[in-house]
């Protein structure tokens, strides 16, 4: 027998053992060095988890509450009934952006979502394809309150659906501004405070919410955790 095909084999899988380690001294940098990119790969889990508790009944909004009238893009004829309970002397400007929310200081352009239903599977299916006005809220201008509810999600998770939605409110401070469009008029609110509260509390209410037009953003936190809650609250300049 030919001694050089005796010895193949083994250099053979010599040759396969230096490819494998290789290969994961090269994933292994890979990781090291991408971090940031990569993680949410690794967090997949646990911020599917946070769907379990969030969408908590908020007992200071009153999901029975829903009118058709109040959904501007489930209605078409709501002006007279709005102009009805709005709060006088408002400032609005035209914008050409429909049912947008935006915060200039965490450079987020999103669309509100009016969810018809406060079941966890509408909402749920409505978070990914925006931020989610909770149902029972009043509308921009009308004297109460606006909730509107968004995901968190922790370093390194990719731009996909809009998980990544309220990663950011902790940035916001009193006097930074949040801007509602719809139907061609941009509101204007003015961050107030920021508050954590405890998983499933009540909201926050701001001390003029019986006569003003008040905003508040929830989401998870801190950001990829099923701890607590953010909330930032902001009044209609």
């Amino acid at each position: 027998m030919n001694k050089k095909n005796v010895e193949d084999p083994e250099r053979s899988r010599r040759t396969k053992k230096l490819l494998k380690l290789a290969l994961m001294i090269y994933l292994a940098s890979f990781l090291i060095i991408n971090w940031n990119d990569v993680s949410w790969i690794f967090n997949y889990q646990e911020v599917s988890g946070l769907v379990s508790d969030f969408f908590n009944p908020y007992p200071s909004i009153d999901a029975s509450t829903i009118d058709s009238y109040f959904y501007p893009n489930h209605s078409q004829n709501n002006s007279a009934v709005l102009e009805a309970v709005a709060i006088k002397d408002i400032k609005t400007s035209y914008t050409d952006k429909q049912n947008t929310l935006e915060v200039p200081k965490i450079n987020i352009s999103i669309p509100i979502i009016f969810s018809t239903s406060a079941e966890k599977s509408a909402l749920m299916k409505d978070l990914d394809l925006g931020v989610v006005y909770y149902p029972g809220s009043v509308y921009p201008g009308q004297a109460g309150q606006i909730v509107i509810l968004g995901h968190s999600a922790p370093p390194g998770w990719p731009h996909i659906k809009h998980d990544w939605a309220f990663t950011d409110l902790d940035k916001l401070s009193p006097g930074d501004t949040i801007l509602v469009d719809l139907n061609n008029k941009q509101y204007t609110y003015v961050v107030k405070e920021k508050k954590i509260i405890q998983r499933g509390a009540d909201i926050p209410v701001y001390n003029s919410v019986a006569t003003d037009n008040v905003l508040t953003l929830i989401s998870c936190w801190p950001p990829g955790k099923d701890y607590q809650r953010i909330t930032v609250t902001a009044e209609l300049d």
